[in-house]
């Protein structure tokens, strides 16, 4: 099979755990407390038993509908010599894509809401007594260098984590202990509140498809600024159904299927998101080795599945990311291109470099021409597995890597000063935190913002003296013009008129000279 069932099953199995809630999924919402035990019989004040009131439906007890890729499957073994289906099957009996409206430029910055209450010491109490509550999850109040941070990063840069579920960003991102699944479900206002974190990657989506009712818990959440990066479920962009432990059993018949992108994540998204839906990303699984065997095919079945996917309203992008490498050619970009298809850099460890990927976007827009969408996963020298057991619980920089966040930067600045928008996701497994590498990336975008700047600045002068230089002849060459000009154009001055007892002398001498000698 070669590589196709290498990291990607490890990393789908670890952010399930790391996006797990708990409770009823219909509607987005989930218990806050494990349920209670069933409570003691009850009884009147004579001693009778009291008949308990049935209990009242649950809101929205809709049932999600199963995800699963079920269907024909044929184990892979026995599709491996099989011609390459070049088209999905066709999904009978689906509604009609829902119509979108048209959303404000995604981009434009906004009054934000009240932020979230920040963490104050209080003094502990030993006689109030302890009840049963939800807390609200506090935001960790930022650091004086943040805040400048903050103030001095361009506007179209949105920075943020890949998932926000994490209790050991405890005094960076939240102001107290909470667990996971809390967090889960209601740590994005807190998250949102931190002055650096503009965006943010929805990972569950991958795994199983929202609603729209999920999707809008999520927005209601979060500033009018946010910007979120969704993923497509792995129904759609998995080419191969996988067991358990991720290994791939069978080729997926749903893989680029259109129709269900538009039901079941495209109209979602936007529906719940609205204006504050930033990117919406087909991340490819790796592909089986018969399918990168013949790239041209599979190309041109992407380029009929991006072109059947709805317009968008502007300031939202479609992008590609991938995890085979040799899939990084000038092709797949132009296909890209066509189709009006960001390419989403990828780093990770299957990917190439940053600097490489850039010279990919460079071929798709010759000049900077935006979003610009990355996702910042896994650290070059380790695996998925690795890199988690190394890192947790996630609350310091383990392993910096100063030469991916340089090429970033960079790349983040040049886009910047284009004008254009930047969403960048950063995974806890790159360096081991991903809101501190997002703080150590705004200042580094920072500096290359102000550089590039200066550079541009200074070109321009140069460009302006040179064109007057070749509009206007040097010195001495416009001090001969003026001359020569003169000289040809200088008028004749005037003869006097001459004295009467001259004009005689003058008849004499003209007659004198006359005579021969």
């Amino acid at each position: 099979m070669g590589q196709s069932g290498t990291r990607e099953e490890e990393e789908a199995l670890d952010e399930r755990g790391e996006q797990s809630d708990v409770g009823v999924r219909s509607g987005g919402e989930a218990s806050s407390e494990a349920e209670a035990p069933g409570e003691a019989a009850q009884f009147d004040l004579f001693g009778m038993p009291v008949q308990a009131a049935p209990a009242a439906p649950k809101a929205e007890a809709r049932a999600k509908p199963s995800r699963a890729r079920s269907g024909a499957q044929a184990p892979l073994d026995a599709q491996a010599d099989a011609p390459f289906v070049t088209h999905a099957p066709k999904i009978e009996n689906r509604q009609p894509a829902r119509s979108t409206t048209a959303a404000a430029s995604l981009w434009q910055e906004e009054a934000a809401p009240e932020p979230a209450p920040m963490a104050t010491p209080t003094a502990p109490t030993t006689d109030a007594p302890k009840k049963r509550r939800t807390r609200e999850i506090l935001a960790a109040p930022p650091s004086p260098d943040v805040l400048a941070l903050a103030s001095q990063l361009p506007p179209q840069v949105h920075l943020g984590t890949s998932t926000w579920s994490f209790p050991g960003w405890n005094g960076i991102v939240y102001g107290d202990e909470y667990s996971n699944s809390k967090l889960s479900r209601d740590g994005l206002t807190a998250y949102g509140a931190h002055p650096l974190l503009k965006t943010v990657s929805i990972d569950r989506s991958f795994y199983q498809a929202l609603t729209v009712t999920e999707y809008l818990r999520y927005a209601q959440q979060v500033p009018e600024h946010f910007r979120f990066i969704v993923k497509a479920p792995m129904t759609i962009t998995d080419a191969t159904v996988r067991a358990e432990r991720g290994e791939p059993v069978a080729l997926n018949p749903c893989f680029l299927n259109a129709q269900m992108a538009i039901d079941d994540f495209v109209t979602p998204c936007l529906e719940g998101l609205g204006a504050k839906a930033g990117a919406l990303v087909f991340q490819l699984s790796p592909l089986p080795d018969q399918m990168l065997a013949q790239p041209a095919v599979f190309i041109e079945r992407l380029a009929e599945f991006l072109a059947a996917l709805p317009t968008l309203p502007q300031g939202t992008c479609y992008a590609v990311e991938i995890r085979d490498a040799s899939l990084l050619t000038p092709r797949f970009i132009r296909t890209l291109k066509a189709a009006g298809v960001r390419y989403c850099v990828g780093i990770h460890a299957r990917m190439p470099d940053p600097l490489r990927q850039a010279a990919a976007l460079a071929l798709l827009d010759g000049e900077p021409a935006g979003p610009l969408v990355v996702r910042w996963s896994l650290h070059g020298g380790f695996k998925y597995e690795q890199a988690k057991a190394k890192y947790e619980p996630f609350d310091k920089l383990v392993d910096r890597d100063p030469a991916t966040r340089a090429s970033l930067a960079e790349l983040a600045a040049r886009y910047a000063l284009a004008g254009q928008p930047v969403v960048i996701a950063v995974n806890n497994k790159a360096e081991g935190s991903a809101p501190l590498s997002c703080v150590e990336l705004a200042r580094e975008i920072i500096e290359a913002y102000a550089r590039l700047a200066n550079e541009h600045e200074h070109e321009q002068e140069e460009h302006e003296h040179g064109h007057r230089r070749e509009q206007e002849p040097s010195q001495q060459q416009a001090d001969a013009v003026n001359a020569a000009a003169m000289q040809h154009s200088e008028p004749q001055e005037p003869r006097l008129p001459d004295p009467p007892g001259d004009a005689s002398r003058a008849q004499t001498s003209d007659s004198n000279s006359s005579e021969p000698h």
